[in-house]
């Protein structure tokens, strides 16, 4: 379930938006609210008073199509318990139309542009939804929300409307239902092998300082290999997209998986260029001394995971990017089979000159877009209703992480426990059935979001001790509302790739020395011809007009 390119939000709240927000505050079940008129005949199915914290049941048998996220570590089965129950407890069965992880993108993409896609889309990382925002293939859902209490309560008690409207497209209303989270919750950092460290006397580090002396002690212990090989570089357009995104954050600026073309500088009160910014040549320059000095490998940027992961396993590299699932199912158990005494720790995310932070807006996740295709159906209202429930409620949330109590788990206070023989990520080794690919649940397409209760239910001791050292710090300011109008979002869509495949390029040549750090003012000089300043200013003219509009 990689958290991979979540972060890259655009705050493109309109003016107009207001309409949409309406939704949020709404309440009952949808017979007030702006598009309750147009839906009265397609209330089939539906719960006449559906509210949040109730059981959703479809008055009536009802199919649903629903992309599904193949994944390799838990291929799909007809006999999954998860589809069973979901059938059980809704009166709904799901009909998976199922995409392999490795081609999902791409097949979701043909499935949208043919017309075929099925009525529910998950698994969407913003801001890849607006890709199909101006062919109409996709509701705005945020016209829909009144039917939705569940989301419209957690959305509300956690104040995640600054988040949400990041979404907002020029129209002022948003295309995808993300996961919700109450906390933030961070995903990547470094891994290092702490045997190596013990042995040679040094401690785990605590900044991006203190890693430079670490990969220096492993290079003069190992000469011969790398103190640092990297992964997560294919099948995504940021190289080394994990270790840029969270040692960018370190120095307070979106980058890797999170890089996003415009920031708010707070200070200036204007939106400026990300890849022209102090902050983003800091990164640049770090990452470049770790080359140059041999203590990164520069094929970090190119090779496959299983490439990196091989170099750590036969100790090539002692460190590598990490999740908490990774670490344990993968480098863990395969270096405790194959190197004697092998000891690895992920590490909360070094600091550097921004301090104790994390990003802001991680408190959405990727999420449900709907094809427009299902608001013709009769069944409409009730489909809206159980992606509510599934997705948005309490129940459905846990239902989908845990399974069904007394069966797949036990529960004692907050506390959730597998049944004996059940095992998930590894946390039985021994057992006979698997959580993910003998029952369906825990499986990314339908478990993310939800109370940090629920949420950290199951953390394993790494993960545990990783988030709640992440958990105390402080979320950078999200982006203020800035919708551009439809032309300036016509503008600005045709700049967009451009800079963003020019950064990206001249980052990988700065990094592994191909191109001297003395050209950085040529490189601005390249950007700025290639309509940077200009899109900055786009941005800020539209901040500075919804300031005047809703002051």
């Amino acid at each position: 379930m990689s958290n991979h390119g979540q972060l890259s939000r655009r705050s493109l709240l309109a003016a107009a938006g207001f309409a949409g927000l309406a939704a949020l505050t709404a309440c009952g079940s949808g017979d007030e609210g702006g598009d309750s008129k147009d839906l009265s005949k397609k209330q089939d199915g539906a719960m006449k008073e559906y509210r949040a914290g109730e059981q959703f049941k479809a008055t009536k048998a009802l199919s649903l199509s629903v992309l599904h996220n193949n994944n390799p570590v838990y291929p799909t089965k007809k006999d999954w318990l998860f589809w069973e129950e979901v059938t059980k407890r809704t009166g709904v069965t799901l009909e998976p139309v199922d995409v392999p992880l490795s081609d999902y993108e791409k097949k979701r993409s043909l499935l949208i542009g043919s017309g075929d896609a099925p009525f529910l889309i998950p698994k969407t990382y913003h801001p890849s939804e607006v890709a199909f925002v101006s062919s109409g293939a996709i509701l705005p859902v945020s016209e829909y929300v009144h039917l939705m209490p569940n989301f419209r309560e957690k959305v509300e008690r956690w104040n995640l409307k600054p988040e949400l409207d990041s979404f907002r497209q020029s129209d002022g209303k948003y295309y995808l239902l993300p996961g919700l989270h109450e906390k933030p919750k961070a995903g990547y950092s470094l891994s290092l092998r702490t045997d190596v460290l013990d042995r040679i006397g040094v401690a785990l580090p605590t900044t991006w300082d203190e890693v430079y002396e670490v990969f220096k002690a492993i290079k003069a212990e190992y000469p011969d290999s790398y103190a640092f090989s990297d992964r997560w570089s294919t099948n995504t357009v940021y190289p080394a997209g994990a270790l840029v995104s969270y040692l960018g954050a370190s120095y307070g600026v979106k980058a890797g998986w999170t890089y996003d073309n415009v920031t708010f500088d707070t200070s200036a009160k204007k939106f400026v260029f990300t890849g022209a910014t102090d902050a983003f040549r800091q990164v640049i320059e770090y990452l470049r001394k770790l080359v140059a000095e041999k203590l990164l490998d520069p094929e970090s940027f190119t090779q496959t995971d299983d490439e990196a992961t091989r170099k750590l396993l036969g100790e090539k590299s002692f460190g590598i990017s990490a999740n908490p699932q990774e670490l344990v199912q993968n480098y863990r158990f395969n270096l405790e089979k194959q190197v004697k005494g092998a000891k690895i720790e992920m590490v909360p995310v070094p600091l550097g000159p921004a301090g104790e932070v994390v990003l802001g807006g991680v408190r959405l996740e990727n999420g449900v877009m709907v094809s427009s295709e299902a608001l013709k159906s009769k069944n409409f209202v009730a489909m809206m209703q159980f992606v509510d429930w599934l997705w948005y409620s309490d129940e459905g949330q846990a239902f989908c992480k845990w399974g069904v109590e007394g069966e797949t788990y036990t529960k004692s206070g907050s506390a959730y426990e597998l049944k004996p023989g059940i095992s998930l990520m590894g946390s039985d080794p021994k057992a006979p059935k698997d959580l993910q690919k003998d029952y369906g649940f825990f499986n990314g397409v339908f478990t993310y979001g939800g109370s940090w209760d629920l949420v950290s239910s199951s953390f394993g001791p790494d993960e545990k001790k990783f988030q709640d050292a992440m958990a105390t710090r402080k979320q950078l300011p999200i982006d203020p509302p800035h919708p551009l109008q439809s032309i300036e979002q016509e503008q600005a869509t045709l700049w967009e790739t451009p800079l963003k495949d020019h950064v990206n390029q001249n980052m990988l040549k700065f990094v592994l020395g191909k191109r001297p750090l003395s050209e950085w003012d040529s490189y601005v000089t390249e950007l700025k011809a290639k309509n940077s300043e200009r899109l900055a200013d786009l941005h800020t003219k539209a901040y500075e007009r919804y300031a005047k509009e809703n002051a």
